[in-house]
């Protein structure tokens, strides 16, 4: 009850419904959603924009019951590896040409916990959009955090951490991701 108290009875509906259609393509027509373009159809069925010749593999998407499917936006021609999360707490925008690896994790909001966990006052609730602007690419198990924006045609190198904006024509690696070189 706790829970519902916090985020409201019309986000509690959203989070169930949202969390059977999750078990029902994930646990039941997996299969069926081995081939991207059906992925790629069920989401747009829910909201989400997404662009032609793109494909979504196994791709895992949290926080529905907030921004949701409409908030998640993905341009022309990208690509979407296995077992990627994307937190759907605020909106996530993907442009053109935009290749992310497998095992990436795109974060948009920090919360420790219920409103009066001790730590709230040091970490408040927040969310911020990610941006990842055409041609850029990202690393398998690269992470990128709240408010992000990485620029056009960008090159994120697996494992990275991403706290930061990215320029655009950039190569960025390490924890935190750090300038390795200007593409062009």
């Amino acid at each position: 009850m706790k829970t519902i108290n916090e985020i409201g009875y019309k986000k509690g509906l959203k989070f169930f419904l949202y969390s059977v259609y999750e078990v029902i393509i994930h646990r039941f027509l997996n299969h069926l959603l081995y081939f991207p373009i059906f992925r790629k159809i069920s989401l747009q069925l829910v909201g989400a924009s997404i662009g032609n010749l793109t494909q979504i593999m196994d791709v895992k998407f949290f926080n529905w019951h907030h921004r949701g499917p409409g908030g998640l936006k993905i341009g022309n021609e990208c690509f979407i590896g296995d077992e990627t999360l994307i937190d759907l707490y605020d909106s996530v925008v993907i442009g053109n040409q935009v290749t992310i690896a497998q095992r990436v994790t795109m974060l948009t909001h920090l919360n420790v916990g219920y409103q009066n966990h001790p730590l709230q006052k040091y970490f408040p609730k927040q969310s911020k959009p990610i941006n990842l602007e055409d041609g850029c690419v990202v690393g398998a198990s690269a992470t990128i955090l709240p408010g992000v924006t990485v620029g056009k045609e960008s090159f994120i190198a697996a494992g990275s951490v991403v706290t930061a904006d990215i320029p655009p024509n950039s190569l960025y690696a390490g924890v935190p991701a750090k300038l390795v070189r200007k593409i062009r």
